[in-house]
């Protein structure tokens, strides 16, 4: 978005497909047509060509999107601003009202880095004048809680342990003026979360859950709930059962389901979603002490199923089925978690797709479809009943783990999904919530995933206030 202070005039982008690089290039005056046919540029995907004037100042750029899909959209912006140099920049041609705005929040979502560390000053970016039919608010408040989420993952977990996780979801029910409640260490035995307690009490980092309740309109009391739900596991060593070293480096990142339900969370607080919301977030470190839970203990849950533990790695099935069997105590109309929860996933479907499951595949599908328009995709997944005996344990109601090798994710949906049996609708996300290479507008590092599929979905189901 564009910066007041810079004066000099905003320069023309014009964001050109390969099927129209021909006619664009003809169109214009002939000392830039033989500038791009000396730069031999068609229009190829996130390519740009700046265009000199007559005193060698950038007179347009030329910006390639590959083959045509459509209107540009939310990566085309990203990619765009990766892909500037420092300057004021405002788009050469119109677009819709919902490709404007698409292309206006990839532009600000392009230019987020994780600069906390960096001694040196930040560089300066380009900027770009939003188009006038681009939802302006919707842009703003969504790029607030992108690169707030954004933020909380890049973090390691020196500086963002379970304290500083639900601090950060204090500090938004304050924004929101959301009621705030957290259970903290050996309180959370006695209010009802021993899983969360047996994952996380081996850390010198106490295990917490942080429960926000918002009501934003004067009827809340006649608006349906939603629960969202996050696993917010800021280091995972994987216990006794530790994982090697190549394993624990990118761990920081296994809070990702918390920081993408935070990024939701807001969003659809600020856009005053027509529903209440409820949010828990049970935040760990799975550590290794004295005190560690172990392969093979009994875990009795809050729900009083009782869990054999077959690998401490699988921790975040345990923080989270506390904190769903809590929001199944509760009438919702839709219970949703995002968790980072397995490595099966990523065999599956690679680090870009996250896995969507849930109980209502009517409500999976609008997801997905919303996901697509969103370029935020989703890929739906199945709750294979075949498979629950699979978790069977010789000594309690189920292990949290299979023997087999197969199927992991759908594994770990399963046994999510035996602790929510009072609602009917509930929807699962398996994300990896780190993009792992560089590409242009995504960087090595922190990535949201689900969060606007999802924004979009809720916000059509349940509109927003007037």
């Amino acid at each position: 978005m564009s910066d007041p202070a810079q004066g000099a005039p905003a320069v023309d982008v014009h964001l050109v497909f390969e099927e129209q690089a021909g006619a664009f290039c003809t169109s214009l005056p002939p000392p830039a047509q033989r500038w791009l046919n000396l730069q031999g540029w068609r229009g190829e995907k996130n390519r740009v060509v700046l265009i000199p004037g007559a005193r060698g100042e950038i007179a347009a750029a030329a910006f390639g999107l590959g083959k045509q899909q459509g209107e540009p959209g939310f990566w085309h912006g990203a990619a765009l601003a990766a892909s500037l140099p420092a300057g004021r920049f405002r788009l050469a041609q119109p677009l819709s009202s919902q490709a404007a705005t698409a292309v206006t929040l990839g532009f600000a979502y392009g230019g987020y880095r994780y600069e906390r560390y960096r001694k040196a000053a930040a560089i300066h970016s380009a900027t770009l004048d939003p188009p006038s039919n681009a939802d302006l608010a919707y842009v703003q408040r969504a790029d607030r809680a992108l690169r707030q989420g954004r933020h909380l993952i890049d973090t390691p977990a020196s500086d963002l342990g379970p304290a500083q996780l639900v601090e950060e979801f204090r500090q938004l029910a304050e924004r929101h003026q959301a009621q705030f409640d957290c259970w903290r260490g050996e309180a959370l035995l006695t209010a009802g979360f021993p899983a969360v307690h047996a994952v996380g009490r081996a850390s010198s980092a106490a295990p917490a859950i942080a429960q926000l309740r918002w009501a934003g309109q004067q009827d809340a009391a006649s608006l349906p709930q939603i629960v969202l739900l996050g696993k917010g596991v800021c280091f995972d060593t994987g216990g006794l059962d530790i994982k090697p070293a190549s394993g624990m480096l990118l761990m920081k990142k296994d809070m990702g389901g918390a920081a993408a339900v935070l990024a939701l969370a807001d969003m659809l607080m600020s856009a005053r979603i027509r529903a209440r919301l409820r949010i828990l977030v049970p935040a760990v470190e799975n550590s290794v002490s004295g005190n560690a839970y172990r392969p093979g203990d009994v875990l009795v849950t809050r729900k009083g199923l009782s869990v054999e533990v077959g690998n401490t790695d699988a921790e975040g099935r345990l923080v989270l089925c506390d904190a769903l069997a809590a929001a199944d105590e509760e009438p919702c109309d839709l219970i949703i978690d995002f968790a980072t929860l397995t490595g099966a996933a990523r065999v599956a479907l690679g680090p870009e797709l996250p896995a969507l499951f849930g109980t209502d595949m009517a409500l999976v599908n609008e997801v997905a479809a919303c996901g697509m328009i969103e370029e935020d995709p989703l890929w739906p997944m199945p709750l294979w009943s075949s498979y629950e005996d699979e978790l069977a344990s010789k000594v309690a109601d189920l292990c949290n783990v299979s023997a087999s090798s197969f199927a992991g994710a759908i594994f770990g949906a399963l046994f999510l999904k035996r602790f929510v049996s009072a609602n009917p609708r509930w929807m699962h996300v398996d994300l990896y919530a780190w993009n792992a290479r560089d590409r242009p507008g995504r960087p090595v590092g922190a990535e949201l995933q689900g969060v606007r599929a999802f924004h979009r979905f809720l916000v059509n189901r349940y509109g927003v206030a007037a």
